[in-house]
Order: structure tokens, then C-alpha cells, then sequence
């Protein structure tokens, strides 16, 4: 818990929510990433453009984050703590994600962020399988091993 920053979680929480609503409301779409990405592949006319601007956006604003964040907010590191994992790792994990979202109908965000605002659910299935997925891995790592 030594890097909880309660402050920045609750305005991260808010412009995530806020850009998912604004998404919904100037363009119908849902803020799922997998389903934006997704769908990317085969081009549909007119239709990809606001894609490739979300998924670019994604990792610019968490560069942006990472730049200018310790400025704007003392709570936040200022270096990330190394893992320690090689990138073959972590190329395994991202191809598990992927297939995870596939079997899933949706990621974490599409479930959690979007999901139960409309009140499906099978995101509240999929959310309460992530929660209680990662309270158990915590208790694991932290009492466990």
C-alpha cells in the first residue's frame, strides 16, 4: 500500500469515466478496449479514424502522465519500480490478455467502466471474476509464498 495515492486514483477514476461518457454521447461508441481495437481489423470506411485516435491516445496520455504527473501531484513516484520481467515475458502476458479478452467478451475496462454503467450483467459477472481473481492473488503473494 506505500504507493496508494488516493488523490490521483480518484481523478484518474473520474477522467476515465468522463472520457468513457463523452465517447458514448459524441460518438454511440462503448469505451471497451478490446472492442475498439478489436474492430480495427477489417477497415470499415470512416470508421477507423476514431479508433486509431483513441488507442494512440492511450499511451501518449499515460507518457503525458508519466512526464508531467510528479509536477502536478507530490503523491506520485517519480520512477516506476522495475519488475524485473524480459520482454519475451511480457510479450506472453500481452498475447494472454488478448486471448483473455476474446474468451471474456471484453476487458477489464469495457466490463468495468462500461459494462455496469449500462447495467449488463455479464460485466458484473466479469467484474466480480476479476476482483475476487485478484484478491486471492494478493492474499497468495502476500500471506502464501
Amino acid at each position: 500500500m506505500e504507493n496508494f495515492t488516493p488523490l490521483t486514483a480518484a481523478i484518474g477514476g473520474a477522467l476515465i469515466g468522463l472520457s468513457a461518457t463523452l465517447l458514448w454521447i459524441f460518438n454511440g461508441r462503448t469505451a471497451g478496449v478490446s472492442t475498439i481495437s478489436g474492430a480495427i481489423f477489417p477497415f470499415h470506411r470512416g470508421d477507423i479514424w476514431w479508433r486509431l485516435a483513441f488507442l494512440i491516445g492511450l499511451p501518449l496520455g499515460a507518457a503525458f502522465g508519466f512526464a508531467y504527473g510528479p509536477t502536478v501531484f507530490a503523491e506520485i513516484p517519480a520512477r516506476l519500480p522495475t519488475v524485473g520481467i524480459g520482454p519475451v515475458a511480457l510479450v506472453a502476458a500481452g498475447l494472454l490478455v488478448g486471448i483473455g479478452t476474446r474468451l471474456g467478451g471484453g476487458c477489464t475496462s469495457g466490463h468495468g467502466v462500461c459494462g455496469i454503467a449500462r447495467l449488463s450483467r455479464r460485466s458484473f459477472v466479469a467484474v466480480g471474476t476479476f476482483m475476487a481473481t485478484a484478491i486471492v492473488t494478493v492474499f497468495v503473494a502476500r500471506h502464501v509464498l
